[in-house]
């Protein structure tokens, strides 16, 4: 808690978050989250190490939440709040979460999941609760089930925290801080377990990596769109810029774009997160040139590929830098990153420090410069391992403490890596291995393509062809003439041999892709 702890002294005057109109400093997150643990191990009936869920949009809410739940000492579990109940119900019990902080629109939904799971506290908020507080939602949970509102259990816990007799909980670094569930893109989705340490780790990589850029005497701002509840968001704007006291603007609905341009025409923002699809529709708004970019510094982009032709185009028309990074929820969302003073665009940087990387072919061997491997991390930020799933564990962390992270990676010279895809969205093209993200990259250069993406599928002759799923500018764009376009740049068995044009995609809440929903 020393992270914290010294953001909130240091900076306690500062506004550390804004949302819909909303203000809150560091120390009344600072005060508001004391009071929140207390009610939490006090009335709430917790014991250390119990399990709370979050699941809540950005909101200056999280930040009290998340905060009062590890000064407990209790373990947070991240939660979409637009999971269907089948989503919800496999990460309630598989967490085994004691209680659940979630939105009052989301508590009819989950009325339908509780009674299958350990959870007996339900702690309900509005959008506007920290401005004007408001009654708790009609339910029909059973009465063995308390539900209160999040004002409420912060009013009970008042003068009940460390100044009020009950101490601050102290948890060591290897103490289990936080269960981030992975997206289950392989089948059911697990929950990494972060500790206290990867996550103080993830932030000094992040600083260290930066350290010639980090002035906190000059107050950083920072638009918001990505989920807390992802570990992009959650160690971006709920740790790294909190530690060094920055403001983050949350924005509760990344997928209004035309909202997102109005939020950051109102601010003389600094820095911004984005991911490649968030970057390549805002482009396409008509009020992107409206906002006034001259205050920012740079974009940080992850969370999936970078398209070189976004990252020139982002950078010439905001006349700043757009900074690649690659990271993971079993690696506290830290691997590589490029800096401002040392970067190359269609790279994914270099790598943080404090840790070890290695790349390695599918015998176990170590692959050379310069060509393909699986990436293997061993490090301060990698995860402790799968919650109540050691043969997972086992097979996706070696004796060595190393880390497989199943994504294929090149070292380029200068230390820099460039992400190829991942292992197991290879398509194998009579005996080729073909990698999504080259044909895509290809694609998306077309004037008339706004975004694609690639799949393998079933073919008699050659085991798996190569399909596109393209989201066109305009209806021009034919079959014939994309796939001639292709043939200039690719080799013959990596042009698409279907083409299928859609009006969207599919995206995960982070702006994602999501191609296990294409094949």
């Amino acid at each position: 808690m020393d992270l914290f702890e010294r953001a909130c002294t240091e900076f306690s005057d500062r506004t550390a978050f804004t949302c819909l109109g909303q203000d809150i400093t560091f120390a009344e997150i600072d005060k508001m989250s004391a009071s929140f643990a207390a009610y939490l191990s006090g009335d709430g009936g917790l014991q250390s190490g119990d399990r709370v869920a979050i699941q809540l949009p950005n909101l200056i809410q999280y930040p009290i939440v998340a905060w009062g739940i590890l000064r407990a000492g209790l373990v947070l579990v991240n939660t979409n709040p637009l999971y269907t109940e089948r989503e919800l119900r496999h990460q309630f019990q598989d967490s085994g979460a004691k209680a659940v902080v979630l939105l009052s629109d989301f508590v009819t939904a989950a009325e339908k999941v509780i009674p299958d799971t350990d959870i007996k506290l339900v702690i309900a908020t509005h959008a506007l609760d920290m401005m004007e507080p408001q009654s708790a939602p009609v339910h029909n949970l059973d009465k063995s089930i308390k539900l209160l509102t999040l004002p409420t259990a912060i009013s009970l816990g008042d003068g009940k925290d460390s100044g009020g007799g009950l101490s601050t909980v102290r948890p060591s670094l290897n103490d289990l801080a936080v269960l981030q569930y992975t997206g289950g893109t392989t089948g059911v989705a697990k929950g990494a377990m972060l500790s206290h340490g990867n996550i103080i780790s993830c932030v000094a990589q992040g600083r260290n990596h930066f350290a010639e850029h980090n002035n906190e005497s000059e107050t950083r701002l920072l638009i918001a769109p990505l989920p807390i509840y992802h570990i992009f968001g959650f160690t971006l704007y709920l740790c790294g810029n909190f530690a060094s006291g920055g403001r983050s603007v949350l924005i509760p609905n990344p997928r209004d774009l035309d909202g997102l341009l109005d939020v950051m025409g109102s601010f003389p923002f600094t820095e911004f997160a984005a991911v490649n699809t968030m970057l390549v529709g805002l482009m396409a708004n008509e009020k992107f040139d409206a906002v006034d970019w001259s205050n920012l510094k740079w974009t940080i982009a992850g969370g999936a590929a970078l398209v070189p032709d976004v990252a020139e185009e982002w950078e010439w028309r905001t006349d700043s830098k757009l900074i690649e990074g690659y990271g993971l929820s079993e690696t506290t969302a830290n691997l590589t990153l490029n800096s401002p003073a040392t970067r190359r665009i269609g790279s994914a940087g270099q790598a943080v420090g404090f840790q070890e990387i290695k790349l390695m072919d599918g015998s176990g061997v170590q692959v050379a410069d310069g060509e393909e491997g699986e990436l293997w991390v061993r490090g301060p930020q990698v995860m402790m391992g799968y919650w109540e799933r050691p043969e997972a564990t086992d097979q996706a962390i070696d004796a060595e403490g190393f880390f497989k992270t199943g994504d294929v990676v090149v070292r380029l010279d200068n230390g820099f890596y460039k992400i190829v895809d991942r292992i197991k969205d290879m398509i194998l093209v009579s005996g080729f291995n073909v990698y999504p993200n080259e044909i895509e990259h290809v694609i998306t250069s077309h004037p008339n393509v706004l975004e694609c993406a690639v799949v393998g599928v079933v073919d008699d002759r050659t085991g798996e062809a190569v399909k596109t799923f393209v989201v066109r500018r305009n209806s021009d764009l034919t079959e014939t003439a994309l796939r001639e376009f292709c043939r200039t740049d690719l080799t013959a068995y990596k042009v698409p041999k279907h083409i299928e044009f859609r009006d969207e995609l599919p995206k995960s809440n982070v702006g994602k892709i999501l191609r296990r929903e294409l094949r």
